[in-house]
């Protein structure tokens, strides 16, 4: 299905990037890996896909760092004709403590790299006639949480940034659209289970139904493999006029 076509994962070497990339290289796509991950792990898990894979471990924080990595991406495959904006950090903590320094890189990283990686791809795909660009916001880019208020502001701009872009590729062939996970277990995610089982004495599947208790009605992770097919599912046909959507998919979180 995606043969021939160049996909581009920010944050890719664990968790939900690394899952979309995977589901991706099961299509076909070549992949270009973008993280401070496990680097070999990852590279291995894409080539056993049997997909040609290149990395590049720009800091997303740094606009100079980020046009290395899409010239590098553009030297390597020709164009990239999927990206997809999945570099995240997160800190927490009430505004009144929460350090300059951190909101500086949060916004940096979560909302103003997907803009310098959409400007710098949006040129090939429009020469193309084709695209794909798919935003990893997340639930906190449709409803707010405390202390969590770069996270929030960069993804609800995040989301903005989406419509926009699918405003401005909206005759074109190119699609801008995001995607909205609620909790997803990934490694980071996992910590926190350990953590909490460990603090307050718990089984690791109470402590998982407490977490999950707060805000997600299944009772259920999310998976980095079920978010791949829906960005799968966005690269497709049927999805050409899917466009500037906010797909949650948080088990019922924003429902409620």
């Amino acid at each position: 299905m995606l043969q021939g076509k160049t996909a581009l994962v920010t944050g890719s070497t664990s968790g939900i990037g690394l899952g979309i990339a995977k589901a991706l290289a099961a299509r076909g796509a070549q992949i270009v890996l973008n993280g401070f991950g496990d680097v070999e792990r990852a590279r291995a898990e894409i080539e056993a896909l049997g997909a040609p894979v290149l990395y590049h471990g720009a800091d997303m924080s740094k606009p100079a760092e980020i046009e290395d990595l899409m010239r590098a991406a553009a030297a390597r495959f020709g164009r990239v004709d999927i990206l997809v904006n999945n570099a995240g950090i997160q800190h927490v903590a009430p505004i009144e403590d929460f350090p300059a320094e951190r909101w500086d890189a949060i916004l940096a990283i979560n909302l103003s790299s997907a803009f310098h990686t959409i400007r710098l791809a949006l040129p090939a795909m429009r020469a193309a006639g084709w695209g794909r660009i798919i935003n990893v916001a997340s639930v906190h880019g449709l409803v707010a949480s405390a202390q969590k208020s770069a996270y929030v502001a960069a993804k609800h701009g995040l989301v903005g940034l989406t419509k926009v872009v699918a405003l401005e590729t909206a005759t074109t062939g190119i699609t801008c659209n995001a995607i909205c996970p609620g909790w997803v277990l990934t490694p980071l995610v996992q910590k926190q289970v350990d953590a909490k089982a460990a603090a307050q004495g718990l089984s690791p599947s109470e402590a998982t139904r407490q977490l999950l208790s707060e805000k997600q009605p299944s009772l259920q992770f999310t998976t980095p493999e079920q978010l791949g097919e829906l960005a799968v599912f966005l690269c497709s046909p049927a999805a050409d006029n899917v466009r500037g959507v906010a797909w949650n998919v948080d088990g019922g979180w924003v429902a409620q």
